[in-house]
């Protein structure tokens, strides 16, 4: 494929800036067609950001000969479903995190792509963002030593949204989300540290609501293992006291720890017993950009693009093992 059109199923808030605009700014990639069951948003959408055409039928889009690979931006109740429709046609997928509701979706869609040959892709982009390239350089270049150790700390208070218990974010409704916030927010860490060590093998969670404003888990703690035996741990709390907002994961090894974050992009923290290092990394302005930019080159057959459905799987099988799901 040397010229890539895309389809937009959803065109929600994560696609007017992060990664929307960025499937234009790449040779070779442009944006043809949208959809979304309201033709109010459809067609808004359409006209805000110069698109030709726009649907409110996901098969419709689809079955739009110009289009050759679609983009899915929906919750994810409804990413398996709309990922094997499209690679079934014959269209490669890039679909939103986390790739299923659950693990056993992921393992179908995962099964049809290879059935297939058609790629599915996951947006797991901060694995592109230079931020963290620059945290998978300092472990590869020994700069803690070895790992032993990894410990994922995470707590924020509850969204005003949180308290409106007759409207409640889809985020936290289980039937569309796959959990609550642990499974929209939680899927990045855990992707970013299996490409950093390899694969989770082992993991045992807690899980419980604490604050009571909607019925999905609303805390949640896990230990875990890599293949090679390394031992981590998480904690994560989405009703917690403002004074006890983190966003932190630290890696601690012989020589030395690692800290970073993954949604607040904190200086990167180096500390090892010649002192403290701090590295500040600016992302680009819609940081999907990196990401879409190699899936890009993959369906151009220039690079290999590893940010696929397999991966993907694995990340919902920690997670629904943490939520005990499976």
């Amino acid at each position: 494929m040397k010229q890539i059109n895309w389809g937009f199923i959803g065109c929600g808030e994560v696609t007017e800036r992060k990664s929307g605009p960025a499937f234009n700014l790449i040779e070779g990639s442009r944006v043809v067609a949208v959809m979304s069951r309201s033709k109010e948003k459809a067609a808004s959408y359409a006209q805000r950001h110069n698109i030709e055409r726009w649907y409110t039928d996901a098969q419709s889009l689809i079955n739009d000969p110009e289009v050759n690979a679609i983009y899915i931006a929906t919750p994810p109740s409804s990413h398996a479903t709309y990922s094997i429709m499209s690679m079934k046609a014959g269209k490669p997928v890039y679909v939103e995190k986390p790739l299923a509701a659950t693990y056993a979706d992921c393992q179908r869609v995962m099964r049809i792509s290879a059935e297939t040959g058609i790629p599915c892709f996951v947006a797991y982009y901060r694995r592109n963002l230079p931020y963290f390239q620059k945290v998978a350089e300092l472990v590869a270049s020994n700069a803690i030593g070895k790992v032993i150790n990894v410990q994922i700390r995470f707590s924020v208070p509850p969204r005003d949204l949180d308290y409106n218990s007759t409207n409640l974010p889809w985020r936290v409704q289980r039937d569309i989300a796959g959990g609550g916030y642990f499974y929209d927010l939680a899927p990045h860490q855990l992707d970013l540290l299996q490409q950093l060590f390899g694969p989770i093998v082992y993991v045992n969670g807690y899980h419980a609501n604490r604050g009571g404003l909607y019925q999905t888990e609303d805390t949640v703690s896990a230990a875990f293992a890599f293949q090679d035996g390394m031992p981590g741990s998480g904690s994560w709390c989405f009703v917690g006291h403002d004074s006890a907002r983190t966003d932190q994961i630290e890696l601690i090894g012989e020589k030395g720890r690692l800290c970073f974050s993954v949604f607040t992009y904190n200086p990167v923290v180096l500390q090892t017993s010649d002192g403290q290092q701090e590295f500040i990394i600016p992302n680009p302005q819609h940081v999907q950009l990196p990401l879409i930019q190699e899936v890009v080159h993959h369906l151009q057959g220039k690079t290999t693009c590893t940010c696929d459905s397999i991966s993907a799987t694995s990340v919902n099988w920690v997670m629904d093992r943490i939520l005990g799901k499976i």
